[in-house]
C-alpha cells in the first residue's frame, strides 16, 4: 500500500500552500482562454448572479488546522505540523455571537477540532447556549490516537453533541489509501465506542452521521444509494450503525488541487464539474445560510473560501465586528472552485443540496 505524504503543503513549502497560487490556477488556463465559462458567467445564465446571503442559520467555526492525519484530499491542508489554533479569547467572541445571531446550528471543525487545547471548554460553554444542532466534525481516529482522547464519546454524549465523522469507504483499502495506513481500523474502533454508548442507534437522539468523499478525480455517486451500501456493509461486517451519510464533492483546493495537478487530472476534473453544473443546486449552496469563522476569527462565506483567503464582502470582517444587518444580504464571494458545490446533486457540509 502506498503511504501518504506525512507533511502538509505548508511544511513542504509547496507553492500550492499559498492561496494566491491556487486562485491563479483556478482563474487562468482553461477559464482564461474561454474553453470553460467562469462560475459567475455560468450562474448569470440562470439569473442567479450575484449570489446573496440569506438569514444566518449555520455558524461554522474552524478552531484550528492541527490534525493527527494528513489526508491526500484535505482542502484545509491540515496536519500535525500546522500550528494555527483558535485562542480562548476568540472562542469567547464566537460564543457572544452564537447567543446573538439566531443561528440554529453550531458546527465545529478543523483540522481535528479536539486537538485545540481549549476545545472541551468551548464545547462546555457552547452547550449552555442551547443551540438546536451542535455539530463536532471528528475524523474518528483522534478518539483512538492517544489515551487523553479515549473519553471523547462520553464527553460528546454529556453535551449532546451531534458527531459527524469522516469515513471514505467501508473497506480498509480505499479508506487507508485516502487517509493513511491504519486509519480504517482506528475508525472502526471509534465507531464501535460511539455505538456502545448509544450514538448512531436507530431510535437514539445521539446523532452519528458519516461523511463520504471520493478517493479520486470523480464525483460522488447517489447519496441515498451509497448510504444503503454503507449501512449494509458496516452492519454486516462490524455490527456498526449510524444515522445518515453525507456525500461531499472534493473541491479543487489545496491538497486535492495538488493531487489533480500531479496526476494530470486537473483539466478533466474541471470539465466534469462544469458539465455537471446544476442550476437547481445553486439556490441551496451552503454559503447562502452559513458563516465560516477562521481560527483567528475572520469571517468567510464558507470553509472553502476561508482556505482560499477570500473574506466576506462586508464591512464586518472579524467575529468581533459581527453585525447581522451588515452580513445579511451581502454578495457571496465566488471563484471557479464553486463549481464543486453545484455539480450534480450539489454539495455542502451537510451533503447533497438538490
Amino acid at each position: 500500500m502506498t503511504k501518504l505524504k506525512t507533511q502538509s503543503l505548508h511544511k513542504r513549502h509547496s507553492e500550492l500552500a499559498y492561496s494566491q497560487k491556487q486562485l491563479e490556477i483556478l482563474s487562468n488556463g482553461i477559464f482564461q482562454n474561454g474553453e470553460l465559462p467562469k462560475f459567475k458567467d455560468k450562474i448569470a445564465e440562470s439569473n442567479q448572479f450575484p449570489l446573496k446571503a440569506r438569514q444566518l442559520e449555520i455558524l461554522q467555526i474552524n478552531v484550528g488546522y492541527m490534525c493527527n492525519q494528513v489526508c491526500e484530499h484535505c482542502h484545509v491542508d491540515a496536519g500535525p505540523d500546522r500550528k494555527e489554533i483558535m485562542t480562548r479569547e476568540t472562542m469567547q467572541q464566537c460564543l457572544d455571537v452564537i447567543k446573538a445571531s439566531g443561528a440554529h446550528t453550531l458546527d465545529l471543525t478543523g483540522g481535528a477540532p479536539e486537538m485545540n487545547p481549549d476545545f472541551r471548554w468551548f464545547v462546555e460553554e457552547a452547550a449552555k447556549v442551547g443551540i438546536k444542532d451542535f455539530i463536532v466534525r471528528s475524523n474518528l481516529t483522534i478518539i483512538r490516537a492517544n489515551k487523553k482522547y479515549y473519553d471523547l464519546p462520553e464527553f460528546f454524549k454529556k453535551h449532546n453533541v451531534h458527531v459527524v465523522s469522516s469515513m471514505p469507504h467501508w473497506t480498509r483499502g480505499k479508506t487507508d489509501k485516502q487517509r493513511g495506513d491504519g486509519v480504517f481500523d482506528k475508525s472502526i474502533e471509534a465507531l464501535k465506542a460511539l455505538n456502545a454508548i448509544g450514538y448512531g442507534m436507530p431510535d437514539s437522539s445521539l446523532r452519528l452521521d458519516l461523511v463520504y468523499n471520493p478517493s479520486g478525480a470523480f464525483l460522488p455517486g447517489d447519496q441515498a444509494s451509497m448510504e444503503k451500501d454503507f449501512k449494509r456493509a458496516l452492519l454486516d461486517d462490524f455490527g456498526i450503525q449510524f444515522h445518515n451519510l453525507f456525500a461531499i464533492t472534493n473541491l479543487p483546493i489545496s491538497r486535492f488541487l495538488d493531487y489533480l495537478i500531479a496526476s494530470e487530472n486537473y483539466e478533466d476534473y474541471m470539465y466534469e464539474l462544469v458539465e455537471a453544473f446544476n442550476p437547481a443546486a445553486v439556490a441551496n449552496v451552503m454559503c447562502t445560510n452559513t458563516l465560516s469563522v477562521s481560527w483567528d476569527g475572520y469571517l468567510y462565506d464558507c470553509d472553502f473560501n476561508q482556505m482560499l483567503e477570500l473574506p466576506v464582502n462586508s464591512r464586518a470582517k472579524h467575529i468581533s465586528e459581527f453585525n447581522k444587518e451588515l452580513l445579511e444580504g451581502r454578495n457571496i464571494v465566488i471563484s471557479q472552485h464553486c463549481y464543486g458545490c453545484t455539480a450534480g446533486a450539489g454539495s455542502s457540509c451537510q451533503g447533497e443540496v438538490a
